[in-house]
């Protein structure tokens, strides 16, 4: 059966609406907690509770952000995302759940970390590993609300106890972020005990992508080849879309060498199942249940990214037409990357994991690090063409006909963009990553890819998320006009 973290310490989660941004340490703190491994680990188990709710990675976070894509757009109320305007009140809405779990999942992040530092019941050993685990997840999760907000609260185990705290730089999240990163890097196995557990190399390939989104290209270089270098990941190969579907994100799939860092759901009762899969399917088209939602499709006659896809790209396939009408008219297409046929009946649990960082997203990073740093190279370019090649059905490892050559490139800039445009076949609809990839470019070459790709102009707004109004109504170290441009 599919492995699933199982999360216990429901102390943790037990507080009103007023406690989720201030946490006063309770019942964890005391005396006869933090005592045995087993004690640390269910603690650190619940860091991942508030991030796989239905509220947060689980459903709402990643069919926001795969609505504001040039590769698909949002049907219903999610509609309005697409027309990259900025957020309706429905949207707002949405993205206060997220920041709530995610500050949740910060608190109880600092709650391990407050607690452990100082431990004297655990080995240096455990102990380290643990805290290493803690500061991952809150790194990660900082990162997240920097990418989409801008600058964060900054609660940290040393001031998780104040009520009035104010924004942050985006400068001070990101040095928190580099510093729980590289702590986790140095601590961390290379091998986790068990499945969705971090591990040294997810804490690079992190840590890369956080320098990377800075445009700190040389040392999200030194990071990748790192993480390249050391043996731990390959691409599964692929020869149909059926083997994309079941051999990379299959809902029965417990782990594959490609895996970095995912998030685990599992659709058996009493587990918690990723409800995004329900956002892509037509109950009728037997990839899931009755609870399908349809809300995130392509349309092939404003969508120019897939006319220009190679029909010989079997990641291409992974979009599908269907057999009548399932009321988004002609021309429009839906996505079979994420299927669970087998989901209970009438839920919204796909046992699919989450795919934050894939070796296919590391190649990448590291092609276009290697190419900004120090031209096209032959190590950029063979990285940029094992993803290429896997794509095609080809392996991975073998040069064929369909490669990229030195002699196809007459700039930096040219090989930097196709291997952007490659990340687009790789990452779609996998959450923010084709957002995130765009925005890091800057507003004016995102805004130039959208409206090439949509036909579509983003406003400014569009660009951060609004700061929820709970936390400003709580956090009163806000001041309303710390507010982000157009809210």
């Amino acid at each position: 059966m599919k492995y699933s973290i199982i999360l216990l310490c429901s102390c943790l989660f037990m507080i009103s609406c007023s406690d989720i941004l201030i946490e006063k340490p309770k019942a964890i703190a005391e005396e006869n907690f933090y005592k045995t491994p087993q004690e640390v680990q269910t603690a650190v188990n619940g860091i991942f509770s508030p991030l796989k709710d239905y509220n947060c990675f689980g459903f709402l976070y990643p069919a926001q952000l795969v609505c504001y894509s040039d590769f698909a757009a949002g049907r219903g109320s999610y509609e309005p995302v697409s027309q990259f305007q900025g957020l309706d009140n429905t949207n707002i809405g949405r993205i206060q759940l997220i920041w709530s779990n995610f500050y949740k999942a910060i608190r109880n992040s600092n709650n391990v970390i407050l607690n452990l530092t100082d431990n004297k019941n655990l080995s240096d050993a455990d102990r380290n590993k643990y805290l290493a685990e803690a500061r991952f997840m809150r790194a990660f999760v900082y990162f997240d609300i920097v990418k989409n907000w801008g600058r964060a609260v900054l609660r940290t185990e040393a001031n998780m106890m104040d009520e009035e705290v104010p924004l942050s730089s985006s400068d001070d999240v990101y040095k928190l972020i580099e510093d729980d990163l590289t702590f986790a890097a140095g601590n961390l196995p290379a091998k986790a005990d068990n499945p969705g557990y971090p591990t040294s190399g997810a804490a690079k390939t992190v840590l890369a992508d956080v320098h990377f989104y800075q445009g700190q290209y040389q040392e999200a270089l030194d990071l990748a080849t790192d993480v390249k270098n050391s043996g731990e990941y390959s691409l599964v190969k692929i020869q149909s879309y059926q083997d994309f579907e079941q051999k990379l994100y299959g809902a029965d799939l417990v782990t594959s060498p490609e895996e970095i860092f995912y998030l685990k759901y599992s659709r058996a009762s009493g587990d918690v199942g990723w409800s995004y899969v329900s956002f892509l399917h037509s109950a009728a088209s037997g990839y899931y249940n009755s609870s399908s939602l349809w809300a995130i499709y392509i349309d092939t006659t404003v969508y120019n990214v897939y006319s220009n896809w190679d029909g010989r790209d079997i990641r291409k396939q992974l979009w599908y037409g269907f057999l009548g009408d399932f009321g988004l008219g002609p021309n429009k297409l839906l996505s079979r990357k994420f299927i669970d046929p087998e989901t209970i009946e009438s839920g919204t649990q796909g046992g699919n994991d989450y795919p934050f960082y894939r070796y296919a997203d590391l190649l990448l990073l590291f092609a276009e690090s290697d190419c900004r740093v120090n031209g096209v190279t032959a190590e950029a370019l063979e990285a940029l063409n094992q993803v290429r090649r896997r794509g095609y059905g080809r392996d991975p490892s073998v040069s064929s006909d369909i490669d990229y050559k030195m002699s196809d490139f007459s700039s930096g800039e040219a090989f930097t963009d196709s291997v952007i445009k490659e990340r687009g076949y790789e990452d779609f609809i996998e959450g923010g990553k084709r957002w995130f990839d765009l925005k890091r470019l800057g507003k004016q070459e995102c805004s130039e890819i959208i409206k090439e790709h949509t036909g579509k102009v983003i406003a400014d707004k569009h660009f951060l998320w609004p700061f929820p109004p709970d936390e400003l109504n709580i956090n009163k170290g806000i001041k309303n006009s710390d507010q982000n441009p157009g809210y």
